[in-house]
């Protein structure tokens, strides 16, 4: 685990931003000891609304998934963070893929018995997919889907 990933799971930001200033990690290394998690993965799976923020502002991607195929969505809906999934869709994340089990963001919130963001990630999935559209229909570049991992159909 990178100074990096410590830092941001741990909610350390002046950390976070010390280590982002001076460049010694990129935001989107990804972690093979924790299956392939970015900071970014950490910081919104523990709720870390401004860190998520601080992470996405130097450049962390927020469509890149774990070895299960995790987004930092189904992180932020297993923990119930409302703030985090709604940044996130502020941000465009991809809110509606499915891991290697099928499971989007929304069926992880539903699991979990979190009624609130059951509800947002509805709507965040329809409002994603129509984003989707209309930026392939004026070519405008998405990056929402992550280079290593295999959508496999899903």
């Amino acid at each position: 685990m990178s100074d990096l990933h410590q830092a941001a799971a741990a909610g350390n930001y002046e950390k976070v931003k010390e280590i982002l200033r001076h460049k010694k990690c990129s935001p989107n290394e990804r972690d093979i000891e924790w299956r392939n998690k970015t900071p970014l993965h950490w910081a919104a799976g523990n709720g870390q609304t401004e860190m998520v923020r601080v992470l996405i502002d130097n450049g962390a991607r927020t469509c890149l998934r774990t070895e299960h195929g995790w987004t930092p969505a189904h992180y932020a809906a297993e923990g119930g963070h409302l703030a985090v999934l709604q940044l996130l869709h502020s941000f465009h994340a991809p809110m509606d893929k499915r891991d290697e089990c099928g499971d989007r963001p929304v069926r992880v919130a539903e699991i979990y018995g979190h009624c609130d963001c059951v509800e947002f990630l509805q709507k965040a999935e329809l409002e994603c997919q129509a984003y989707r559209r209309m930026s392939a229909e004026q070519g405008i570049a998405m990056d929402d889907s992550d280079e290593e991992w295999s959508d496999n159909g899903k």
